[in-house]
């Protein structure tokens, strides 16, 4: 046991020696380590490196991104250019076109009064026929005037209906409104006929308030608003009507004297306004798009009882632009005192697009030295042409842009003749150009009925299938015949063979039975 201990206690004796020389040894391997404060600084240096690389890269991805975005700038502006010079060209040809037009017009009247003068040159039979009838035959001055004159050149006077003239001594405002509203087809001469209607009631001016009093109806609801849309239109247009006959009326009367408006009057009409005013700036009456019969009757509400001046100009202009494409507006405007916010309104009205409307305002207040009419006009024909363009794709929007174009051209052409510009724009390419549209239009139309007009193809039926199948299952056929017989056929008339090729006419009337039918068939086939 002895000898055991000794060999136990040296063997440990040589693993702490083992065990010491490892320690020296791995002591003597980490005094040859970095230590930790230069690796920190290594890893510190490392990210460092990184975020320099990575802002780099961000610097050069902006970069990249801005020259992407000026490239796209310029090419967008290059196709604007490149939009804008073709449409230039496109104008460009157009006028040439219609001063070609215009050329060719000037010299074929040229031509024919060249001709007409060589033939007046000679002194023929039928100079002398022409002569022996009197030099003043067929003259214009002989037949007489259309403008509603008699022979005399003096005015004819007119009755008003007598239905106009009860109503007005009976002042009975709802029956007259009634009658105007019924009588809506004959409008322009009632309008006429009211002035002179209303001379024959006691209190003209109280007779036109008592037919405001339908003018909204009492329960302004939506629901309701949907389902008298129309009458409610009639009646805005009646009284509406009726104002207007009571402004003529007082304007025939003596300057200053206002026989028939009294300051109770003017009140009454007053409430009238402040009432129709919050219900105006709830009827939207921008979608109206300057055609608003409620604006307009409100206009000449304060028009025809002369109190606009209690009310904010600022508004009033606005209301005036809500009724601009009214014929009457440019004289409603001047009657309720707006004649120094002409300018501005004109301006607006070009800027909306209503062009025709602010040319009317420029010529009936004599603006055209500010707002040069021709041009505008003009503008206003290539916009319509450009936007006709734009929208152009299939068919039916090729029509609609044609029918837009149409009715601009007729409409620039009456304003033309209207305030005498055919020395500054000649309306031969104008007239051509509506030739040429009608024309398609007639066209269109033409192809149109042909179509509708085409006969159907009848599809054939097949001489077999139900009673060949019956006659199969086991019917016994007579003479080897199996299924159903066809008819014999006649000679059809050529005419019907060409107007109807697929049709076949038999010999046999409809409701004769064909053999081999049987109990299968009635007669009503």
């Amino acid at each position: 046991m002895e000898q055991g201990r000794e060999i136990n206690a040296q063997s440990v004796m040589e693993q702490l020696a083992e065990a010491f020389l490892e320690l020296e040894a791995s002591k003597e391997a980490f005094e040859c380590k970095i230590e930790w404060a230069e690796i920190e600084q290594h890893f510190h240096n490392l990210e460092a490196t990184w975020k320099k690389k990575l802002e780099e890269l961000e610097a050069k991805e902006r970069e990249y991104e801005e020259e992407e975005s000026g490239m796209h700038k310029v090419l967008a502006e290059r196709q604007a250019a490149v939009a804008s010079k073709e449409q230039d060209l496109s104008d460009r040809v157009q006028d040439l076109k219609d001063a070609a037009i215009a050329t060719i017009a000037e010299a074929r009247v040229n031509h024919q009064t060249i001709a007409f003068d060589n033939v007046d040159d000679g002194e023929s039979k039928y100079n002398k026929v022409s002569g022996s009838l009197g030099d003043t035959a067929f003259q214009e001055e002989d037949f007489p005037p259309k403008s509603g004159k008699n022979y005399d050149g003096v005015a004819v006077e007119f009755r008003p209906r007598p239905e106009l003239t009860h109503f007005c001594e009976q002042m009975d405002a709802k029956s007259l409104l009634t009658f105007i509203m019924e009588n809506e087809n004959n409008l322009s001469v009632i309008r006429e006929e009211m002035s002179v209607a209303l001379e024959s009631a006691t209190e003209p001016a109280r007779l036109v308030l008592d037919s405001l009093e339908g003018f909204y109806p009492i329960n302004d609801t939506a629901e309701l608003k949907d389902n008298m849309d129309a009458a409610l239109q009639g009646m805005h247009r009646s009284c509406t009507i009726i104002m207007e006959a009571l402004a003529n009326l007082f304007a025939s009367a003596d300057s200053g004297a206002d026989p028939f408006l009294n300051p109770e009057f003017k009140q009454q009409a007053k409430a009238i306004a402040d009432e129709w005013k919050p219900k105006l700036a709830s009827a939207n009456i921008d979608a109206a798009n300057g055609n608003s019969l409620e604006a307009e009757a409100y206009l000449q509400l304060l028009s025809t009882f002369r109190i606009a001046s209690e009310f904010d100009e600022e508004e009033l202009c606005k209301l005036v632009i809500a009724v601009a494409r009214c014929k009457r507006a440019p004289e409603l405007c001047r009657s309720i005192g707006l004649t120094h916010k002409v300018p501005a309104i004109v301006e607006l009205l070009i800027k909306d697009g209503k062009t025709i409307a602010a040319v009317d305002f420029i010529h009936a207040f004599q603006l055209e030295e500010s707002f040069p009419t021709v041009h505008l006009l003009k503008e206003y024909l290539k916009n319509i042409r450009r936007n006709s363009q734009v929208k152009a794709g299939n068919v039916d929007d090729v029509n609609d842009a044609n029918a837009r174009e149409l009715a601009a051209l007729k409409t620039v052409i009456n304003r033309i003749k209207e305030y005498k510009l055919e020395s500054d724009y000649p309306l031969d390419s104008l007239l051509k150009r509506v030739g040429q549209l009608e024309k398609s239009k007639s066209t269109d139309r033409k192809i149109s009925g042909e179509f509708n007009k085409r006969p159907q193809s009848k599809k054939p039926r097949t001489s077999a299938g139900y009673f060949s199948s019956r006659s199969s299952g086991g019917r016994a056929a007579s003479s080897g015949v199996i299924g159903r017989q066809r008819p014999p056929v006649r000679a059809a008339y050529s005419g019907l063979q060409n107007r109807y090729p697929s049709q076949v006419i038999y010999a046999q009337p409809p409701n004769t039975a064909l053999p081999n039918q049987g109990h299968y068939v009635g007669s009503s086939l």
